[in-house]
């Protein structure tokens, strides 16, 4: 009898389609680099569009779909001069999505790399993320 179970669970298994890493999390947040804009969705329902800052000209914002792997309330840039990244969600390496002073230039590639949102906005993002889960949510950055 089990035999048959454990064999009908895989013939059910086979026939599923794996999700993308993106379609199963709970929290979306898709950065568009061309538009300068990141979305954000909880369980497939917008939630946020917000204006960012990501890498300007001679620095690089990479593309992917990743799972946040660590977060900071307030992180100081050790590579450049401990600039202050408030609400820290670390993607890629060094990379992250986290909150600036600098709003007049969100819209615009502006940062060295990382993904830039008004500080409000950057602590409503890290704040879903630390309800959610890390692993339950997933940052998408695409042209």
């Amino acid at each position: 009898m089990m035999a048959k179970i454990w064999a009908g669970l895989a013939i059910v298994g086979l026939s599923c389609v794996t999700p993308s890493l993106a379609d199963a999390a709970t929290v979306v947040a898709r950065v568009d680099l061309a538009s300068q804009t990141m979305t954000v969705s909880r369980q497939g329902k917008l939630l946020y569009t917000w204006k960012v800052s990501t890498a300007r000209k001679g620095y690089d914002t990479p593309a992917g779909t990743w799972r946040p792997y660590r977060i900071h309330k307030l992180w100081k840039s050790r590579k450049y001069d401990d600039a202050p990244m408030p609400y820290a969600v670390f993607y890629d390496r060094g990379w992250a999505v986290h909150g600036t002073n600098a709003v007049s230039r969100l819209g615009r590639p502006a940062s060295h790399g990382c993904v830039r949102l008004a500080t409000s906005n950057a602590k409503a993002f890290y704040d879903l993320v630390r309800e959610v889960g890390p692993g339950n949510t997933r940052i998408t950055v695409a042209n």
